[in-house]
Protein backbone atom coordinates (compact mmCIF):
# COMPACT_ATOMS: atom_id res chain seq x y z
CA UNK A 1 0.00 0.00 0.00
CA UNK A 2 1.19 3.36 -0.67
CA UNK A 3 -0.11 7.37 0.11
CA UNK A 4 -0.54 9.72 -2.69
CA UNK A 5 -1.34 13.58 -1.30
CA UNK A 6 -3.57 14.84 -4.04
CA UNK A 7 -5.35 18.10 -3.73
CA UNK A 8 -4.38 18.07 -0.15
CA UNK A 9 -5.61 14.74 0.74
CA UNK A 10 -4.25 11.57 1.70
CA UNK A 11 -5.14 8.64 -0.81
CA UNK A 12 -3.92 5.05 -0.24
CA UNK A 13 -3.90 3.25 -3.40
CA UNK A 14 -2.08 0.00 -4.68
CA UNK A 15 -1.39 -1.04 -8.37
CA UNK A 16 -1.87 -4.50 -8.78
CA UNK A 17 -0.52 -6.68 -11.43
CA UNK A 18 1.08 -5.64 -14.81
CA UNK A 19 0.06 -4.20 -18.54
CA UNK A 20 -1.86 -1.65 -19.57
CA UNK A 21 -3.16 0.74 -16.70
CA UNK A 22 -6.79 0.38 -15.38
CA UNK A 23 -8.08 3.00 -12.75
CA UNK A 24 -10.48 1.15 -10.93
CA UNK A 25 -13.10 3.30 -8.59
CA UNK A 26 -14.34 1.13 -5.98
CA UNK A 27 -17.77 0.00 -5.22
CA UNK A 28 -19.19 -0.38 -1.81
CA UNK A 29 -21.15 3.46 -1.76
CA UNK A 30 -19.86 5.34 0.82
CA UNK A 31 -17.41 2.61 2.58
CA UNK A 32 -15.83 2.11 -1.30
CA UNK A 33 -12.51 0.73 -0.29
CA UNK A 34 -10.20 -0.90 -2.14
CA UNK A 35 -10.77 -4.18 -0.53
CA UNK A 36 -14.16 -3.91 -1.71
CA UNK A 37 -12.80 -5.28 -4.96
CA UNK A 38 -11.85 -8.59 -3.55
CA UNK A 39 -14.61 -9.06 -0.50
CA UNK A 40 -18.01 -7.30 -1.99
CA UNK A 41 -20.85 -9.20 -3.40
CA UNK A 42 -20.18 -10.26 -7.33
CA UNK A 43 -16.96 -8.82 -7.29
CA UNK A 44 -15.34 -10.91 -4.79
CA UNK A 45 -17.88 -13.91 -6.34
CA UNK A 46 -16.60 -13.55 -9.75
CA UNK A 47 -12.31 -12.72 -7.66
CA UNK A 48 -12.56 -9.86 -10.54
CA UNK A 49 -9.10 -8.06 -9.50
CA UNK A 50 -7.49 -11.54 -9.50
CA UNK A 51 -8.02 -11.98 -12.93
CA UNK A 52 -7.83 -8.41 -14.13
CA UNK A 53 -4.15 -8.22 -12.54
CA UNK A 54 -2.74 -11.15 -14.88
CA UNK A 55 -3.00 -9.06 -17.66
CA UNK A 56 -3.50 -5.10 -16.49
CA UNK A 57 -2.08 -2.90 -13.49
CA UNK A 58 -4.75 -2.10 -11.67
CA UNK A 59 -4.97 0.64 -10.02
CA UNK A 60 -6.77 0.42 -6.38
CA UNK A 61 -7.41 3.25 -3.86
CA UNK A 62 -9.43 4.03 -1.35
CA UNK A 63 -12.02 6.90 -2.35
CA UNK A 64 -11.75 9.68 -0.50
CA UNK A 65 -13.34 9.74 2.57
CA UNK A 66 -13.40 6.05 3.18
CA UNK A 67 -10.73 3.33 4.49
CA UNK A 68 -7.64 5.23 4.98
CA UNK A 69 -7.93 8.35 2.82
CA UNK A 70 -8.45 11.79 3.85
CA UNK A 71 -11.48 13.99 3.76
CA UNK A 72 -12.27 17.37 3.96
CA UNK A 73 -15.68 19.24 4.89
CA UNK A 74 -16.83 20.15 1.82
CA UNK A 75 -19.73 19.93 -0.46
CA UNK A 76 -18.41 16.98 -2.25
CA UNK A 77 -19.75 16.13 -5.93
CA UNK A 78 -18.83 13.59 -8.71
CA UNK A 79 -15.99 15.98 -9.96
CA UNK A 80 -14.69 15.96 -6.86
CA UNK A 81 -14.15 12.10 -7.12
CA UNK A 82 -12.80 12.67 -10.53
CA UNK A 83 -10.37 14.74 -9.58
CA UNK A 84 -9.13 11.95 -6.66
CA UNK A 85 -8.57 9.35 -9.96
CA UNK A 86 -7.20 11.85 -12.19
CA UNK A 87 -4.95 13.03 -9.66
CA UNK A 88 -3.60 9.51 -9.09
CA UNK A 89 -2.82 9.14 -12.02
CA UNK A 90 -0.63 12.18 -12.64
CA UNK A 91 1.36 10.82 -9.54
CA UNK A 92 1.87 7.88 -11.51
CA UNK A 93 2.70 9.70 -14.04
CA UNK A 94 -0.12 7.79 -16.69
CA UNK A 95 -1.37 9.72 -19.64
CA UNK A 96 -4.19 7.28 -20.48
CA UNK A 97 -5.87 4.59 -18.68
CA UNK A 98 -9.41 2.18 -19.15
CA UNK A 99 -11.65 2.87 -16.52
CA UNK A 100 -13.56 0.06 -14.26
CA UNK A 101 -15.90 1.32 -11.91
CA UNK A 102 -18.07 -1.03 -9.63
CA UNK A 103 -21.34 -0.02 -7.87
CA UNK A 104 -21.45 4.19 -6.94
CA UNK A 105 -17.93 3.58 -8.66
CA UNK A 106 -19.84 4.05 -12.01
CA UNK A 107 -20.41 7.57 -11.27
CA UNK A 108 -16.89 9.07 -11.20
CA UNK A 109 -15.86 6.73 -14.33
CA UNK A 110 -18.92 8.44 -16.27
CA UNK A 111 -17.48 11.77 -14.78
CA UNK A 112 -14.15 11.35 -15.54
CA UNK A 113 -14.47 9.97 -19.38
CA UNK A 114 -16.65 13.83 -19.63
CA UNK A 115 -14.14 15.90 -17.77
CA UNK A 116 -11.09 14.12 -19.14
CA UNK A 117 -11.75 12.08 -22.75
CA UNK A 118 -8.35 12.26 -23.74
CA UNK A 119 -7.42 10.28 -20.68
CA UNK A 120 -9.45 8.13 -21.04
CA UNK A 121 -9.34 4.35 -23.42
CA UNK A 122 -12.15 2.79 -22.26
CA UNK A 123 -15.10 2.56 -19.33
CA UNK A 124 -16.00 -0.75 -17.54
CA UNK A 125 -19.25 0.05 -15.81
CA UNK A 126 -19.89 -2.98 -13.51
CA UNK A 127 -23.41 -2.79 -11.61
CA UNK A 128 -24.06 1.30 -11.95
CA UNK A 129 -25.96 2.48 -9.14
CA UNK A 130 -28.97 3.98 -9.71
CA UNK A 131 -33.17 4.19 -9.70
CA UNK A 132 -35.85 5.79 -7.74
CA UNK A 133 -35.51 3.03 -4.37
CA UNK A 134 -31.45 3.76 -5.33
CA UNK A 135 -32.21 7.95 -4.85
CA UNK A 136 -35.29 7.76 -2.06
CA UNK A 137 -32.70 5.50 0.20
CA UNK A 138 -29.97 7.54 -0.03
CA UNK A 139 -31.36 10.78 0.56
CA UNK A 140 -33.35 8.64 3.69
CA UNK A 141 -29.65 8.23 4.63
CA UNK A 142 -28.69 11.71 4.51
CA UNK A 143 -31.46 12.98 6.33
CA UNK A 144 -31.24 10.66 9.15
CA UNK A 145 -27.57 12.12 9.55
CA UNK A 146 -28.84 15.79 9.34
CA UNK A 147 -31.84 14.89 12.46
CA UNK A 148 -28.67 13.35 13.99
CA UNK A 149 -27.05 16.50 13.99
CA UNK A 150 -29.83 18.81 14.58
CA UNK A 151 -30.51 17.04 17.36
CA UNK A 152 -27.42 15.91 19.19
CA UNK A 153 -24.05 18.07 17.62
CA UNK A 154 -21.36 17.71 15.97
CA UNK A 155 -19.42 16.68 18.81
CA UNK A 156 -21.66 13.52 19.32
CA UNK A 157 -21.52 12.64 15.51
CA UNK A 158 -17.33 12.24 16.17
CA UNK A 159 -18.35 10.15 19.47
CA UNK A 160 -20.52 7.53 17.31
CA UNK A 161 -18.28 7.48 14.79
CA UNK A 162 -15.41 6.80 17.16
CA UNK A 163 -17.35 4.63 19.48
CA UNK A 164 -19.47 2.67 16.26
CA UNK A 165 -16.34 1.49 13.80
CA UNK A 166 -19.17 2.03 11.09
CA UNK A 167 -19.83 3.52 7.80
CA UNK A 168 -22.20 6.34 6.54
CA UNK A 169 -24.37 2.97 4.77
CA UNK A 170 -23.99 0.77 7.69
CA UNK A 171 -24.99 3.81 10.41
CA UNK A 172 -25.94 7.40 8.60
CA UNK A 173 -25.92 8.84 11.68
CA UNK A 174 -22.47 9.12 11.75
CA UNK A 175 -22.28 10.80 8.26
CA UNK A 176 -20.27 10.31 5.37
CA UNK A 177 -16.94 11.41 7.38
CA UNK A 178 -17.38 9.11 9.62
CA UNK A 179 -14.13 7.13 8.58
CA UNK A 180 -12.01 10.29 8.71
CA UNK A 181 -13.25 10.68 12.09
CA UNK A 182 -11.94 7.89 13.35
CA UNK A 183 -8.83 7.77 11.03
CA UNK A 184 -7.44 11.26 12.28
CA UNK A 185 -7.83 13.13 15.53
CA UNK A 186 -6.95 16.17 14.01
CA UNK A 187 -9.72 16.21 11.31
CA UNK A 188 -12.04 14.89 14.22
CA UNK A 189 -11.11 17.95 16.20
CA UNK A 190 -11.53 20.12 13.78
CA UNK A 191 -14.85 18.98 12.68
CA UNK A 192 -16.67 19.17 15.78
CA UNK A 193 -16.02 22.83 15.86
CA UNK A 194 -17.98 23.63 12.61
CA UNK A 195 -20.47 25.93 12.46
CA UNK A 196 -23.87 23.79 12.94
CA UNK A 197 -25.85 25.19 10.56
CA UNK A 198 -23.25 26.36 7.46
CA UNK A 199 -22.62 21.86 7.97
CA UNK A 200 -26.93 21.45 7.76
CA UNK A 201 -26.62 23.49 4.43
CA UNK A 202 -23.17 21.79 3.17
CA UNK A 203 -24.74 18.48 3.52
CA UNK A 204 -27.81 19.25 2.16
CA UNK A 205 -26.32 20.31 -1.01
CA UNK A 206 -24.13 17.44 -1.37
CA UNK A 207 -26.84 15.22 -0.89
CA UNK A 208 -29.12 16.70 -3.71
CA UNK A 209 -25.84 17.43 -6.04
CA UNK A 210 -25.28 13.28 -5.72
CA UNK A 211 -28.33 11.85 -5.71
CA UNK A 212 -29.82 14.66 -8.45
CA UNK A 213 -31.90 11.88 -10.54
CA UNK A 214 -33.90 7.99 -10.74
CA UNK A 215 -31.69 7.14 -12.95
CA UNK A 216 -27.58 6.57 -13.50
CA UNK A 217 -25.90 9.62 -11.74
CA UNK A 218 -22.99 11.48 -12.34
CA UNK A 219 -23.21 13.35 -15.74
CA UNK A 220 -25.32 14.94 -17.51
CA UNK A 221 -27.17 12.99 -20.44
CA UNK A 222 -26.34 15.42 -22.85
CA UNK A 223 -22.39 15.40 -22.28
CA UNK A 224 -22.78 11.14 -22.14
CA UNK A 225 -23.89 11.07 -25.58
CA UNK A 226 -20.94 12.63 -26.96
CA UNK A 227 -18.44 10.48 -25.54
CA UNK A 228 -16.41 8.40 -28.56
CA UNK A 229 -15.42 6.14 -25.92
CA UNK A 230 -15.70 2.13 -25.78
CA UNK A 231 -17.68 1.04 -22.44
CA UNK A 232 -19.09 -2.07 -21.35
CA UNK A 233 -22.55 -2.01 -19.03
CA UNK A 234 -22.61 -4.75 -16.77
CA UNK A 235 -26.13 -4.45 -15.13
CA UNK A 236 -27.26 -5.36 -11.34
CA UNK A 237 -30.85 -6.22 -10.42
CA UNK A 238 -31.24 -4.84 -7.06
CA UNK A 239 -32.91 -1.72 -5.21
CA UNK A 240 -29.47 0.10 -5.13
CA UNK A 241 -28.40 -0.74 -8.89
CA UNK A 242 -31.28 -1.00 -10.79
CA UNK A 243 -31.38 -2.57 -14.12
CA UNK A 244 -33.07 0.58 -15.58
CA UNK A 245 -29.69 2.80 -15.03
CA UNK A 246 -27.63 0.21 -16.95
CA UNK A 247 -29.86 0.27 -19.99
CA UNK A 248 -30.02 4.07 -19.28
CA UNK A 249 -25.88 4.16 -19.54
CA UNK A 250 -26.30 2.04 -22.74
CA UNK A 251 -28.72 4.79 -24.16
CA UNK A 252 -26.74 7.56 -23.68
CA UNK A 253 -23.17 6.10 -24.53
CA UNK A 254 -22.68 6.06 -28.32
CA UNK A 255 -20.33 2.89 -28.27
CA UNK A 256 -21.44 1.15 -25.16
CA UNK A 257 -21.37 -2.69 -25.39
CA UNK A 258 -24.68 -4.01 -23.30
CA UNK A 259 -23.62 -7.64 -21.04
CA UNK A 260 -27.25 -8.83 -21.43
CA UNK A 261 -26.67 -11.76 -17.92
CA UNK A 262 -28.47 -11.82 -15.36
CA UNK A 263 -26.80 -11.10 -12.18
CA UNK A 264 -26.67 -15.27 -11.33
CA UNK A 265 -24.88 -16.04 -14.41
CA UNK A 266 -21.79 -13.31 -13.88
CA UNK A 267 -20.02 -15.66 -12.18
CA UNK A 268 -15.86 -16.30 -12.48
CA UNK A 269 -15.89 -18.36 -15.31
CA UNK A 270 -18.03 -15.62 -17.52
CA UNK A 271 -17.24 -12.08 -15.83
CA UNK A 272 -13.79 -11.81 -15.40
CA UNK A 273 -13.30 -13.15 -19.75
CA UNK A 274 -16.36 -10.76 -20.88
CA UNK A 275 -14.60 -7.75 -19.24
CA UNK A 276 -10.94 -8.87 -20.25
CA UNK A 277 -12.18 -9.28 -23.93
CA UNK A 278 -13.90 -5.52 -23.71
CA UNK A 279 -10.50 -4.41 -22.93
CA UNK A 280 -8.78 -6.22 -25.18
CA UNK A 281 -10.55 -4.49 -27.76
CA UNK A 282 -10.82 -0.91 -26.19
CA UNK A 283 -6.78 -0.82 -26.48
CA UNK A 284 -6.90 -0.88 -30.38
CA UNK A 285 -9.55 1.71 -30.50
CA UNK A 286 -8.76 5.29 -31.79
CA UNK A 287 -8.86 6.90 -28.79
CA UNK A 288 -6.11 4.31 -27.24
CA UNK A 289 -3.60 5.90 -30.04
CA UNK A 290 -4.04 9.30 -29.60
Amino acid sequence: MAIATIDGIATRYEVVGKGAPLLMFSPGGFDATLEKWSTLGVYGKTRILEHLSRRYSCIVFDRRETGQSGGRVERVTWSHYVAQGKGLLDHLGIAQAHLMGGCMGCAPVVAFAVAHPQATLGMVLYWPVGGAKYRINGHMRFAQHLGFVQQEGLGAVVALAKASGKSFGEDPRGGPWAAVIRSDPAFAEAYARHDPEHYKLLVAGMARGLLDRDTAPGAEPEDLLRLKIPALVVPGRDASHATSAARYLEECLPLAEYWDVPPAAQTEDTAPARVLEFLDQANASPNALA
